[in-house]
């Protein structure tokens, strides 16, 4: 598409420094065209403070603050958490929250008629990918925009001398300047003193971390909850019926307040490179290990382990932005059927950043006192054990009396 060709822009906003200074850039770089800034609330909290007015202020035609909250932890928090997916120990924050904000920005942009779609994803990033896969699902023939391909600002410095030329307010400054994205999942920290791997993250400088503390600056003393799932999915925290949602809200504070859910990871991009990261994810981190413990007892050996090898590629496919794929909807079939037995109550303690199990009990229970016991029983019989091995061991005992047939057969020490 001609840049003159491009009325009216819908922009993923957020109202961090790629996206502040984009309004007023695009207006300059194309026509003075109409910027529809869209704003996805998952949960992000006072970050959305004041953007209406900012957005407005700096260009754009009008602001979309969707409240996508619930549907982002219900339809894409829990499935993923309940598949046991990670990448790379990183509980993929970021990751599951750009499906659905660009879905939505989709939404808006075809009711808005606009022209084209723009990010401010770098050409470094997974995001670009995220957003842009999304978009594909669901306007294929849509344009997208993405400056940091092209553009001069080509730094996040040359973007703060920007914002300030165009008197854009930001909450950053060239010493602050650390890459943060935030969703009620986690937040990031990226760039800085972060983009060396030598340099200790500050994680005990005051201001850095903002979902709670570190470990050294817990409590003494541990605290102690309990979790109720159903079906896989959590819904009460020590006795209190509640959303998922509030659940995680509340584990946020408790297992923030116990320096729960630090990582710092040097991870491989999809783009192909490694970047070092710092994530603060501490009910989410709470949520996996309650969630796991669960499952210990009520899975059987053979799917537990399969799930395993389904919760890798799981985790690929929403880093990777593919969530809107036939692979990841047939994977979520998949988990979806293992949790019908995954309900009972767990209860954890959190400590200077550690989670302790202290107890798991379900009504759907595979593990049995009686068989695994030290002690006499009277339901499982020692002697059969001796047929059990001299099956399973069959194949090596063939291979044995052949290699002493044979001198040199192949692969024996």
């Amino acid at each position: 598409m001609e840049k003159k060709d491009i009325k009216k822009v819908v922009l993923a906003y957020s109202g961090g420094l790629d996206t502040s200074v984009l309004i007023p850039w695009l207006k300059e770089h194309y026509n003075n065209c109409e910027v529809i800034a869209v704003s996805g609330n998952v949960g992000q909290g006072t970050e959305l403070d004041g953007l209406e007015e900012k957005a407005l202020k700096t260009g754009a035609s009008k602001l979309y603050i969707e409240d996508l909250t619930d549907e982002f932890v219900d339809d894409y928090i829990i499935p993923t958490m309940q598949a046991g997916a990670t990448y790379e120990q990183y509980l993929l924050g970021t990751s599951f929250a750009r499906p659905i904000i660009a879905k939505r920005i989709v939404e808006i942009a075809k009711k808005e008629n606009a022209d084209a779609i723009c990010h401010g994803c770098t050409g470094k990033g997974n995001d670009q990918v995220r957003f842009e896969l999304a978009i594909k699902a669901f306007a294929p023939d849509m344009h997208v925009i993405a400056p940091w391909r092209f553009w001069e600002l080509n730094s996040r410095e040359k973007e703060i001398e920007y914002a300030e030329a165009h008197n854009i307010p930001l909450r950053i400054n060239k010493e602050t300047n650390y890459s943060k994205d935030k969703n009620l999942w986690h937040l990031s920290h990226e760039g800085l003193d972060l983009e060396d791997p030598a340099n200790e993250a500050p994680i005990n400088k005051e201001g850095f971390l903002e979902m709670g503390v570190s470990p050294e600056q817990a409590p003494d003393t541990p605290t102690q909850i309990t979790l109720h799932f159903e079906k896989g999915v959590p819904t009460a925290l020590d006795g209190q019926t509640m959303s998922a949602t509030k659940i995680i809200e509340a584990l946020n504070k408790v297992g923030g307040a116990n320096g729960i859910g630090i990582l710092d990871i040097v991870e491989n991009r999809l783009v192909g490179m490694k970047s070092r990261g710092v994530y603060e994810t501490p009910g989410g981190t709470i949520l996996y290990k309650a969630h796991e413990k669960l499952e210990e007892i009520t899975l059987d050996k053979e799917t537990s382990h399969y799930k395993a090898q389904v919760a890798l590629k799981f985790g690929e496919l929403v880093y990777n932005g593919q969530w809107y794929t036939p692979l990841r909807k047939a994977l979520s079939a998949f988990v979806t059927t293992t949790q019908e037995t995954v309900t009972g109550d767990v209860t954890l303690k959190l400590y200077k950043g550690n989670i302790l199990p202290v107890s798991v009990t379900s009504p759907y229970s595979l593990y049995s006192a009686g068989m695994a016991t030290f002690d006499e029983d009277d339901c499982y019989d020692q002697n059969d054990s001796a047929g059990f091995i001299n099956l399973f061991g069959l194949p090596l005992k063939v291979r044995a009396m052949k290699a002493e047939e044979f001198e040199d057969f192949p692969g024996v020490e």
